[in-house]
């Protein structure tokens, strides 16, 4: 069931994994691990009873659980289709989208999936590729497709029976490249392997190098023994200056031959940092920490202190230390309450000896994403614990530039700048993504968006946004991938929030970032945390498509309303891109169109830049050179381009009066 909820009049990752413990007697894992017509405005548009005020109550509150059949909530937005997933792909994590053509392309842990989104309305699955690997990241740019593979399990010939062994040559830890000239028969081109697979990658077109393409890997897992890949080296770089810590790794691939592709640069741009401030956990985690503390102690089980925290250890971390001790003294069978004994007496000074000597904290080791916007020559890493302004005008050797840290942010997940180039976004996975983080009791400050404006490349914080509506305990909420809708004149941002859905804000001004359109979905699971919500959600070409990770592939319209005019989602449909990789970020260009010139009028309107009067003679002359053609339509919008231009003199809007104007003399020429 869905609930769209029309404009209201005003009246009122998987768990990332944790640090882990290895001791001497055994392991310890502690985890965590239709257009307006001319002459319209935008309240007309919307029928002339739009409103800015958000529906209240907020609908996406209490919504009911469901797999498939949740109830929904819907504002400003459009469902137009949703797809679910293939039979070998259903029940299986979906990761994130690319876009070439006509085609999503959708990563899923069993592999990747490829729809026809060429009619919005009825998805057509192409290709069901099962190549199991976590995460499945994918990029595309012409015919290649690029898929990250970072688990343990994932094998260089996509079979799926797994890795058992320690050190295998069958195992794949990297990035897959694929030739998808025949999207129906993908054939796999070539595989580099990474000392810490790749968790996610980012692709970057050079505008200077048209015959190689970079992909920049963002690799978070240990780092693999030097056993299967030689030149892997865990120490760190005080130790050894050929560390796979505290760097991330450049594979170039020469597009014309991309079975050729090889690493050709590891830059520590993560050098020097100091250890990022943090804030602990949430009133209410605390609060279940200290009852789930106190049930553990009440069961006998066994408690250690890890970095002034205690800890509860798990049966199956305990049993083999348990086990150890019973060989040791020559036992068998059952561990006795001897034994016990001497392991809660060992266990303070196995945490010394793991974590005594370990030295000052450092900043982190790699990023999780990069976005890279080559028309302006710099990228956001997303890095843990900081986000960094990067230099990539040589794209082999990326430079930090920049760095920022935040005590409320707890992993720096992804970065987005405005097209421009004058803001950056960061985004704070807080609890890893699969923990719900968006609760009534969660500090609005936490696991939420933070504004940045560039100003020689220097970035500077502004303001945060995070999700409005609370969601329950059962609901995994963060903020994370979304990318820009390509609205002329306005800086406006789809976003995914897993569990939370997705949602729609305007950052134009951003020091007061404001949601302008959601939808959202109940829990998966009612009694339970289940696995589901938006993974990502990009704008492609007039449709935002959403990769739901249990569900599977979800399409939406932006519709008019108080926020956004028919004009302005006319204009945004006017871009059109070949292809899409979010985190290879594109300059976009608007065409030429009554529909921008329209745009920019309703803009005014919204603003008050122009008065009543003048924006119905503007529209009313926009109309007229739209009816006329050849000569007198360039006379009739040179005549109204000339006006314009007076006008932005006395507007309190002129830099908009200018961007109309300029619209106007596209039209003209």
């Amino acid at each position: 069931m869905v609930h769209v909820l029309p404009p209201r009049r005003s009246a009122t990752r998987p768990a990332r994994l944790l640090p882990s413990l290895s001791l001497a007697l055994g392991a310890l894992a502690l985890g965590a691990c239709a257009s307006a017509t001319a002459g319209t405005g935008a309240a007309a548009a919307t029928g002339g009873s739009a409103s800015a005020a958000a529906p209240r109550p907020d609908p996406r509150v209490g919504l009911r659980a469901g797999l498939h059949d949740a109830e929904e909530a819907a504002w400003n937005l459009r469902v137009v289709s949703k797809s679910q997933p293939s039979e070998r792909f259903a029940g299986v994590t979906n990761s994130d989208l690319a876009f070439t053509g006509n085609y999503a392309i959708q990563g899923n842990y069993n592999g990747w999936q490829v729809w026809d989104i060429s009619n919005p309305a009825r998805p057509q699955l192409t290709t069901a590729y099962y190549c199991p690997a976590s995460q499945s990241d994918v990029s595309v740019y012409k015919n290649l497709l690029f898929v990250s593979g970072e688990g343990l399990t994932g094998r260089l010939d996509c079979g799926g029976g797994g890795v058992q062994q320690a050190v295998s040559k069958d195992r794949l830890r990297g990035l897959r490249i694929f030739d998808i000239s025949d999207i129906k028969n993908p054939r796999n081109v070539g595989n580099v392997q990474t000392c810490r697979g790749s968790h996610t990658h980012t692709v970057l077109v050079d505008p200077k190098d048209t015959e190689n393409i970079y992909v920049y890997i963002s690799g978070s897992a240990g780092v693999r023994s030097a056993e299967e890949l030689p030149g892997c080296v865990s120490e760190t770089p005080d130790k050894d200056p050929n560390s796979a810590l505290f760097r991330i790794e450049v594979i170039k691939v020469p597009v014309a031959n991309p079975a050729a592709a090889a690493i050709v640069s590891s830059p520590r741009i993560f050098n020097d940092l100091a250890a990022p401030p943090t804030h602990g956990a949430a009133p209410e985690d605390v609060t279940a920490a200290a009852q789930a503390l106190a049930a553990a102690r009440a069961r006998g089980d066994f408690i250690v202190t890890v970095n002034g925290t205690e800890r509860a250890l798990r049966a199956q971390q305990t049993r083999p230390m348990l086990d150890s001790i019973v060989r040791a003294r020559g036992g068998s069978g059952d561990p006795t309450a001897a034994d016990s004994a001497a392991l809660r007496a060992a266990l303070p000074s196995m945490m010394a000896r793991l974590f005594g000597g370990r030295g000052p904290r450092t900043g982190p080791t790699q990023c999780h994403d990069i976005t890279v916007y080559p028309a302006i020559g710099l990228a956001g890493g997303a890095c843990e614990g900081y986000g960094l302004l990067l230099d990539i005008s040589n794209p082999a050797n990326p430079v930090r530039i920049g760095a920022v840290a935040d005590s409320n942010f707890s992993y720096w997940h992804s970065a987005t700048f405005n097209n421009d180039g004058t803001k950056i976004l960061f985004t704070d996975e807080w609890g890893g993504g699969s923990q719900p983080k968006c609760r009534a009791s969660d500090p609005k400050t936490w696991g939420a968006n933070a504004y940045f404006t560039l100003k020689d490349r220097k970035m500077e914080f502004q303001s945060y946004w995070k999700l409005p509506a609370a969601q329950t305990s059962n609901e995994n909420c963060v903020a994370h991938n979304g990318s820009l809708i390509p609205i002329p004149g306005r800086d406006v941002m789809v976003q995914s929030w897993y569990q939370g859905g997705i949602s729609v804000v305007d950052f134009t001004d951003i020091r007061h970032p404001t949601e302008i359109a959601f939808h959202d979905r109940g829990p998966v699971d009612a009694n339970r945390m289940g696995n589901g919500g938006s993974w990502s959600v990009y704008w492609y070409n007039g449709s935002i498509v959403s990769s739901e990770i249990s569900r599977g592939l979800d399409i939406f319209e932006l519709t008019p309303s108080a926020f956004v005019s028919q004009n302005e989602i006319d204009a945004a449909k006017t871009v059109h891109l070949d292809y899409l990789n979010a985190q290879g970020q594109p300059k976009i260009v608007w065409p030429a169109s009554f529909a921008k010139a329209r745009a920019f009028v309703d803009q005014l309107e919204r603003s008050k830049g122009l008065s009543g009067a003048r924006l119905t003679a503007v529209r009313q002359a926009l109309a007229g050179a739209e009816s006329a053609s050849g000569a007198q339509r360039q006379g009739a919008l040179t005549t109204l381009a000339t006006a314009l231009e007076g006008d932005a003199a006395g507007s309190s809007d002129a830099a908009k009066v200018r961007m109309l104007t300029e619209a106007v003399r596209e039209l003209a020429r």
